[in-house]
């Protein structure tokens, strides 16, 4: 069954990229979404049948070289159940959805057969995450994040007349590989420090590490915290965090399905798949963790704010992905890795959904994607809408307050998170970016879907007129996405943020009664720290994440004080509030706020000037040295002086060549006696005709 779901999605690749011409483009098309939809039902029956015990599935041996042993195997836990249903219900679903949105492209000519590639790619992008999730050790692992690199590549580039769409997927690569260079460095320093890449010999080294002191850049570091910032710096790249986040949203010039499958759901979470697989070396890196929350934070309130003057639907949900990137990073930076999993696995159904919806409403205004342009829609496009409107109760956390769970998916997730960052460090940095971040997510989200289906008709009239709903293969999808964004939170908030020993047995581990001394520390703040219970009796390695015996947040969690509780569901109303004030009630009002407030206006609209930055201290300096290098080093030096030089003197000598070889003997003749001379001279100078 395992190997079925990781190599359907490959065969769908292969047989959509290189046998569309036997079995036709429609016949591509369907066995790369059935092979998907098979691989989405094993997938299922794999994490609802799940005992939480790791089990280890051989393939085959791949790589051996002294202590370098690599196999591909298959390590299937808990965590890997996870991904494994997130990734293939989002594919199946976008593969279904592409099927109507990719009918009548329009960034084609007529007659170019043009789909099976597109599915191909999505196929291909699937098994390189599906390897990535799946893996055993270091290596496999470091081969599906490659993949995905490629293929993301492959899919935001699909547009390749469009030099926009080739730059976003040149960019997108480029900042993907400074990523993967930390990423490279950390699995060396795991080598060498552990002599090993498997994921079993590496926790089981992790108490070593954490009193190892290691020599990098001429700085003595902890072996421990060093290797989680480097690991953690691969993940700033994927999941598209501050200072390595330029790419996420320049790659929405790819095709909408592409955006929802690779932007929302799958690759930008492998970042945070990375941290929380690594979770036993991340537990004793107490400064890199630090770091990771403080960066979460910082990308979750900076990704808000941008959010919240974008004009491009697709980009206003790009940068809410970034956003809620970085709660799941403070999740797991704070040590409580299942609410960091929680909230990836509840994002993915709203959010594939949002972009899915997204992607309808471009579809049936005719590819147009600028909001100010749209405007009553609801009547025009019904089932779009109520999916949308789901998708936006779900990120912006309506819910049921003090009850925890009843409430849409993102309201279970999203205030788990905020509460565990409360627990972490009370009154910090990252619990009121998050709040604050909460209430921006929450007025960029209405002012999207009011922009969008309330109001008057804007821009061209002839393409409001002909705006129409999708066909049914584009919406199946959105119905069965506002089933996750409705009931995926209630239903597993237990399993990811209930008690602790409840979390800890869905998650594989076993658990022991906690020290006596731990709870006398945590009674003073927790009454019922009696409950406590922690991976203690087994090793790290043996459950899908570790948490560390000191590690209480995830108990304290569920005792914070009431208006903490309520911070979110206080910061959603806000939001919604002032969303209604701007555009439903005095639709004036953004406009006179922007001209009032222009330079924050445009700092915002202008994504606070990263990649103006990046390009000037960057990208321009790297092509100067590139023009120097052309036009002074190939240009002068080397055409000008070497080639110049040769250009006379190799002629010269070939002429001189080519006037001795003139056919007749006498010449040769006259050639030998002077050669004879000229060696028994030299052997009369040197002596050795004595």
């Amino acid at each position: 069954m395992e190997l079925t779901i990781l190599f359907a999605p490959l065969i769908g690749a292969i047989i959509a990229g290189f046998g569309w011409r036997i079995i036709g483009d429609q016949g591509a098309q369907w066995v790369a979404t059935g092979l998907l939809f098979l691989s989405c039902l094993l997938s299922w029956i794999v994490f609802l049948g799940h005992d939480g015990q790791t089990e280890i599935v051989h393939i085959l041996d791949w790589i051996e070289s002294g202590t370098l042993n690599s196999s591909w195997a298959i390590r299937l836990d808990r965590l890997t159940a996870i991904m494994l249903i997130v990734i293939t219900t989002v594919s199946a679903l976008v593969h279904l959805y592409s099927m109507g949105y990719m009918a009548h492209d329009e960034n084609f000519r007529e007659g170019e057969t043009y789909r099976p590639r597109f599915f191909a790619y999505l196929s291909l992008f699937t098994f390189a995450m599906l390897m990535l999730v799946t893996a055993d050790n270091l290596a496999q692992m470091f081969f599906g994040w490659e993949g995905v690199g490629l293929a993301s590549y492959l899919l935001i580039g699909f547009y390749y007349r469009k030099p926009s769409a080739n730059a976003a997927a040149i960019k997108a690569f480029v900042v993907n590989r400074v990523g993967d260079f930390g990423f490279i460095l950390g699995i060396m320093a795991l080598y060498f420090l552990t002599d090993s890449i498997r994921f079993e010999d590496i926790f089981a080294a992790a108490p070593e590490l954490a009193e190892t002191q290691l020599t990098f850049l001429w700085t003595e570091w902890n072996a421990a915290n060093l290797v989680a910032f480097l690991l953690f710096i691969g993940a700033m790249g994927k999941s598209a965090q501050l200072i390595l986040h330029t790419w996420l949203p320049d790659a929405m010039e790819g095709p909408t399905p592409v955006s929802a499958l690779i932007h929302a759901a799958t690759m930008v979470t492998a970042g945070v798949f990375l941290v929380c697989r690594m979770s036993p070396i991340m537990e004793f890196a107490p400064e890199a963790m630090a770091f990771v929350t403080f960066l979460g934070a910082t990308t979750a309130f900076f990704a808000a704010t941008v959010g919240l003057v974008q004009n491009d639907i697709k980009r206003v949900i790009a940068y809410s992905t970034c956003s809620q990137l970085g709660y799941m990073f403070v999740a797991a930076g704070v040590g409580v890795y299942s609410v960091a999993m929680f909230h990836l696995f509840t994002h993915a159904f709203f959010k594939a959904m949002l972009f899915l919806g997204a992607g309808s409403v471009i579809h049936g205004m005719h590819h147009e994607q600028d909001m100010r342009n749209y405007g009553g829609l609801r009547k025009k496009m019904p089932y779009t809408f109520w999916a949308m409107l789901i998708g936006t109760l779900a990120i912006t956390g309506v819910g049921i307050p003090l009850t925890g769970w009843i409430g849409f998916a993102g309201f279970a997730s999203k205030d788990a998170v905020i509460e565990s960052a409360y627990a972490a460090g009370p009154m910090g940095y990252a619990f009121w970016m998050l709040v604050i971040a909460a209430l921006f997510t929450s007025f960029y989200s209405w002012r999207l879907m009011f922009l969008t289906f309330w109001g008057t008709p804007r821009g061209d009239k002839h393409t409001h007129d002909h705006a129409h709903e999708s066909p049914k293969v584009m919406l199946i999808p959105l119905g069965v996405l506002a089933l996750g964004a409705v009931f995926a939170g209630a239903i597993w908030y237990g399993s990811f943020f209930g008690k602790t020993n409840e979390v800890v047995k869905f998650f594989g581990g076993t658990y022991g009664e906690p020290a006596h001394e731990l709870v006398e520390a945590v009674a003073e703040r927790s009454p019922k720290a009696s409950e406590l219970h922690y991976v203690m009796e087994s090793g790290p390695g043996e459950a899908a994440i570790y948490i560390a015996p000191e590690n209480t947040i995830l108990h304290e969690a569920h005792y914070v004080p009431t208006w903490v509780k309520l911070s979110p569901f206080v910061a959603m109303l806000i939001g919604l509030t002032v969303a209604i004030w701007f555009y439903i009630w005095d639709p004036a009002m953004p406009r006179r706020l922007a001209e009032n407030q222009r330079p924050l206006y445009l700092f915002l609209l202008n994504k606070w000037y990263f990649d103006e930055i990046y390009d000037f201290i960057f990208v321009r300096p790297a092509k100067a040295l590139g023009q120097m290098l052309w036009k002074r080093g190939d240009g002068d030096v080397i055409d000008g002086s070497i080639n110049g030089v040769a250009m006379g003197i190799i002629p010269f000598f070939t002429r001189l060549a080519g006037r001795a070889q003139s056919g007749y003997i006498f010449t040769y003749a006259f050639a030998m006696v002077i050669g004879i001379a000229v060696l028994v001279t030299w052997m009369s100078f040197i002596g050795g005709a004595e």
